[in-house]
């Protein structure tokens, strides 16, 4: 089975034109129907790795979800990161800023939220928003924009070395037709309403300047320490099977282990069967009256 991991990277420096990334790729698999049991192998790998990485303490993750509308942020993490258990995993969504957050730097508002460790974080949005939604509707000049890109190099490379947090950042790369699709999806389903937006059209217009900003986000802060993926999302199965594959090969290169026990194991098996023949005895006599 293809890598990809390998497949999907954007090595340190690439300058991606996403015009020429296929949105529809499906690999070797041809249906949902042939890719799930692939995917529900990695779920349930996720789930043995994430109880590791919580027993363990010494490491975190970051995923970070970016892509225009309709891309699948809220289908990654209801079909994919559903392998996590919520004990160890949190999602935080950011939207616009408010007020407060607009009183600080640009990176205040995600750092709190970044895991702890023996934790996984997942970012529906980012601060990659102060870079791309702020470039496109021209809010900050390319010189900030530029600064911003160093800053968020600096702070994630802040978060691999003082807390061994694996970074790991999808792009869910979908087709102009392919969002308008999603836009009828959403228009047919009652349910789905609520999701419907009169910014959903402003923004569609303003595409290539979106492409043109996520090509240079790519460029720019895609590093060996928190490399980006740029995941084809045309077909949501194909989508969610590439990430969890990435997810689960980037736990397993952790190569966690259990940590020992902090007691007497001995002593504490003693007093478990000492407890458990009182209790037979218990019993016992209850049973003679």
């Amino acid at each position: 089975m293809a890598n990809y991991a390998k497949e999907f990277i954007v090595k340190p420096g690439d300058k991606i034109k996403l015009k020429d990334v296929r949105t529809d790729f499906h690999g070797d698999f041809k249906s949902h129907k042939k890719a799930k049991p692939e995917i529900g192998k990695h779920l349930i790998k996720m789930d043995e790795l994430q109880y590791l990485m919580y027993a363990e303490h010494r490491h975190s993750m970051l995923i970070i979800l970016q892509g225009l509308d309709t891309a699948g942020k809220d289908g990654v993490i209801r079909h994919v990161l559903t392998g996590l258990n919520p004990q160890g995993s949190i999602v935080t969504g950011f939207k616009q800023p408010t007020p407060q957050e607009l009183d600080h730097d640009f990176l205040w508002r995600v750092h709190a939220h970044c895991p702890a460790k023996g934790a996984v974080a997942i970012f529906n949005r980012s601060d990659y928003e102060d870079v791309l939604i702020t470039r496109v509707h021209k809010k900050i000049s390319e010189k900030e924009c530029a600064d911003r890109f160093e800053l968020i190099n600096d702070f994630e490379k802040l978060l691999v070395n003082e807390n061994r947090t694996t970074i790991l950042k999808f792009f869910l790369h979908i087709s102009k037709e392919e969002q308008l699709e999603r836009f009828g999806d959403r228009l047919k389903d009652p349910s789905r309403h609520w999701k419907i937006s009169d910014s959903d059209y402003k923004e569609r217009q303003y595409w290539d300047r979106y492409m043109k900003a996520y090509e240079d986000v790519l460029a720019n802060t895609s590093t060996k320490h928190a490399p980006w993926y740029v995941i084809p999302s045309d077909h949501k199965w194909f989508r969610n099977l590439a990430i969890s594959q990435i997810i689960t090969k980037s736990l397993e290169s952790l190569e966690m282990k259990v940590p020992p026990a902090t007691v007497n194991i001995e002593k504490i098996r003693r007093k478990y069967h000492l407890a458990k023949m009182e209790q037979k005895s218990k019993k016992t006599k209850s049973g003679f009256r």
